[in-house]
């Protein structure tokens, strides 16, 4: 597994295991061991772990996991796993927040994970219309500096308003950002604005919450009825840079990259992403190591100029998505934010 510093101090597995498929509600598939799980993915080199205060129950695991995991490894084991979580203010919140109230949810956060810091929060803002954004970052930076963080970073803000956050003085570690084969948005500004202000981008979403997998290939496109609002989420992207002919023809692509590899569709896609400028890390969800294996693929495979302009060439036919990174979610009314959840923190602080 390749690894990667984004700071002098700071080292992490390009591939890191995501938490939001562990969320209670989030589909039925479940694993028997969790903990066993992360343990089986820490063992392999996969030693970065995401999750989130909003993600239910997830930081409660993975903070039994670190306790299991010193127990079956050792402290020295234990020091290279790392967790990032996010600080994630309910919309009802924003108006009103205050610098007691985010730090309450951080001192939550370390009690479920069982840190006396936290490697590596990122911020998110759900309405840039409540102002008290670039204060709350400041907040965090302040926690910092006290010791209850060791890196700020920040999740879905925009290239202009990442870039007043850093000019507040807020030294952002990273930005996880929605980026994949179907969606380019952070290449229009992030991307050079990150590489220019030393911020590593974090990827999710680089699997299109399993559309990018060759379950789909050859298959009708749904109606309705999918499993969760991770595919509602992606499919309207799909729908969005040109429907499902054009994904479909994407999908070819893909296999006969993966073909030439041996590995599968999905591993591809993460792959293709993890060589992008500016990107750090790809974020893989998994509710089970039944992936495992594809997942340790995605930083080893040598994707070739050939293979790159295969998946160029049907790329070139998509229509480009509209605005910077997380504009389409950000309006609430619209096809893409109606489906959020914005007050999932209510009573947890």
């Amino acid at each position: 597994m390749q690894r990667i510093k984004l700071a002098a101090d700071y080292e992490i597995s390009r591939v890191i295991r995501g938490g939001w498929q562990m969320a209670s509600g989030h589909g039925s598939v479940r694993s028997n061991d969790p903990i066993a799980d992360l343990v089986a993915f820490a063992d392999a080199g996969i030693t970065t772990f995401d999750c989130a205060d909003i993600y239910t129950g997830v930081e409660e695991l993975i903070g039994r996991f670190r306790a299991r995991y010193r127990e079956l490894r050792g402290k020295e084991a234990l020091d290279r796993i790392k967790v990032h979580t996010k600080f994630v203010p309910d919309l009802d919140v924003l108006p009103r927040i205050s610098k007691s109230y985010v730090e309450s949810v951080i001192d939550q956060s370390l009690r479920r994970l069982k840190l006396e810091r936290l490697d590596l929060v990122q911020f998110h803002w759900w309405d840039y219309a409540a102002d008290r954004w670039l204060e709350t970052s400041v907040w965090l930076e302040d926690l910092r500096r006290a010791g209850k963080i060791h890196k700020v970073s920040a999740t879905n803000f925009d290239t202009g308003r990442m870039l007043q956050i850093i000019e507040a003085g807020v030294p952002l570690t990273s930005m996880q950002v929605q980026y994949s084969l179907l969606d380019n948005r952070p290449a229009k500004r992030k991307v050079a604005a990150a590489i220019e202000h030393g911020v590593s981008l974090l990827c999710y979403g680089t699997v299109a919450g399993g559309f990018l997998g060759d379950r789909w290939l050859g298959a009708a496109e749904p109606d309705d009825g999918l499993e969760n609002r991770s595919l509602v989420k992606y499919k309207l992207i799909i729908d969005e840079i040109g429907g499902w002919e054009l994904f479909q023809a994407l999908l070819r692509a893909l296999r006969a990259v993966a073909d030439r590899h041996g590995v599968d569709i999905a591993t591809v896609a993460s792959a293709a992403m993890l060589s992008r400028p500016a990107v750090a890390g790809v974020i893989v969800g998994a509710r089970t190591r039944d992936h495992l294996d594809s997942n340790l693929a995605i930083s080893d495979v040598p994707l070739s100029d050939e293979d790159y302009r295969q998946i160029a060439a049907v790329l070139a036919q998509a229509r480009e998505l509209e605005g910077d990174v997380y504009t389409l979610e950000r309006d609430r009314h619209g096809r893409h934010g109606s489906i959020m959840k914005y007050n999932l923190n209510k009573g947890a602080a």
